[in-house]
């Protein structure tokens, strides 16, 4: 028997302690294997299946007749899974010890340990679903945020593979008329004339430079953004960090120099995951730990997506903080005036020339008044400056991006050269390259490589 066509199973839960943990079996003997383990309560009998019921029973070594737990099972006969084979889940207790001796027991009549993401790979190949919602798959799990989930969600329902997929009908249209001109140039056919062709080559680029676009903006949420708060010391970067994290994560005191390490966290504003870094006061010192962190705090500033250009607003600006904005004059973000619930020092006037691009904030990171300003702030320059602002975004992984701009060159060059009156037929070879690049984000082209370390990056079980 193939590997393709042997029954697998895995433990589809995290392991851990839980109150439920799932055993799922896959397979032509899927059903045969559970006929071996599955008992009535009493572990005496056996517990027949019935398909899209739910059962209650025990699960029993089939070799030994130890009582291993007690557990639901569901049937789900092909083609009616998610693989498209016999499928059987045990829901069992969720610890580690007991769901890993359900899975041997499994094993043992006749199963193997599924590879990473070999479920997901076998519905992939029966076709119940193409190359880019099986990663749509992983996209689902791993999502950070609401807005994360909501894109791979409608990937897993297929809105990049409808759009690709309207896109390579178009191709295919144009290589049809091409290859007639070329086969029948005596015969009255109804071949689109060159100016025609050209404009539909055009509208594929239009469509394919948008997918791009706003594949870009959805990494965004699928990846987020990192986003640096730098200032002088004690000008309050600690307690904004806390107030945007919404924890005491960050220690803050009186003394200028406590932070003296970066601190990092996970957050979520508007809809954006942020990986938000507190860093050390910018400024000159002797202090060689201090010096440390100072230099730290300049590499993650420069490294950073977006920066919180800090400054305390109850004391006159000064030569350390037109220095620090200097430093991140040519960073996009935005100035953060704090501690505005004290009497203000500080003009926006004196800030200005400094401040470059950046939209000035007066904020207090103490009372809260400004922080939802801030945030707003950032959730517009995470998506609109550093991705370009776009409606309907669909979700698109590197791998899928690096394919649809590959497509989207080939096309240029096919309109290029139509529009330049080559040769139909050198137009073509343009075109079927880009149909290569397609076929690539759908699977029809994938090599046995590319699907192997795909589905490598997937869980056990998945």
């Amino acid at each position: 028997m193939s590997k393709d066509r042997e029954t697998i199973a895995a433990i589809s839960t995290p392991l851990g302690e839980g109150a439920i943990g799932i055993v799922r079996v896959s397979g032509s003997l899927a059903f045969a294997i559970a006929n071996k383990v599955f008992r009535d309560p009493s572990g005496q009998r056996q517990r027949e299946l019935k398909p899209w019921g739910v059962r209650y029973g025990s699960i029993v070594d089939c070799e030994t007749g130890e009582h291993v737990d007690e557990a639901l099972a569901v049937a789900m006969p092909a083609p009616h899974s998610f693989t498209r084979e016999d499928v059987v889940e045990f829901s069992c207790h969720g610890g580690v010890a007991v769901l890993t001796r359900v899975l041997e027991t499994v094993i043992k009549c006749g199963a193997r340990l599924a590879e990473p993401g070999e479920f997901t790979k076998r519905a992939f190949l029966a076709g119940r679903i193409d190359l880019s919602q099986a990663e749509a798959v992983i996209d689902v799990i791993r999502a950070k945020t609401d807005s994360a989930r909501r894109l791979a969600l409608a990937n897993l329902r297929g809105e990049l593979s409808t759009r690709v997929g309207r896109i390579r009908d178009n191709v295919l249209v144009l290589l049809a008329h091409i290859e007639a001109s070329i086969d029948f140039p005596d015969e009255d056919i109804g071949v689109l004339e060159v100016k025609d062709m050209t404009e539909r080559a055009q509208e594929s680029v239009s469509e394919l430079n948008e997918l791009v676009r706003t594949g870009m903006s959805s990494r965004v949420y699928r990846d987020g953004v990192s986003v640096v708060l730098a200032g002088r010391p004690n000008v309050g970067k600690s307690s904004l960090f806390n107030a945007l994290v919404g924890k005491m994560r960050a220690i803050v005191t009186d003394i200028p120099g406590t932070t003296r390490d970066v601190i990092d966290d996970w957050t979520t504003i508007k809809g954006v995951p942020i990986r938000l870094v507190d860093t050390a006061g910018m400024r000159k010192t002797r202090d060689l730990i201090e010096k440390l962190g100072v230099e730290a705090a300049n590499q993650q500033a420069e490294e950073a997506d977006l920066v919180v250009a800090v400054i305390d607003g109850s004391r006159p600006i000064c030569d350390e903080d037109r220095d620090m904005l200097l430093q991140v004059m040519d960073k996009s973000g935005v100035v953060a005036v704090n501690k505005c619930d004290l009497e203000s020092e500080v003009e926006e006037g004196s800030l200005i020339p400094h401040a470059g691009d950046k939209r000035i904030l007066r904020m207090s990171a103490k009372t809260g008044e400004g922080i939802n300003e801030l945030e707003q702030a950032l959730a517009d320059l995470a998506v609109a400056e550093i991705t370009g602002a776009c409606e309907n975004p669909v979700m698109a992984n590197l791998r899928q991006l690096e394919a649809l701009e590959n497509a989207m060159r080939s096309m240029e060059e096919s309109a290029h050269a139509l529009s330049n009156s080559v040769s139909p037929d050198l137009a073509a070879i343009d075109m079927y390259e880009a149909l290569f690049w397609l076929d690539q984000i759908t699977g029809r082209s994938a090599s046995e490589d590319l699907m192997e370390k795909i589905f490598s990056e997937f869980c056990i079980g998945k």
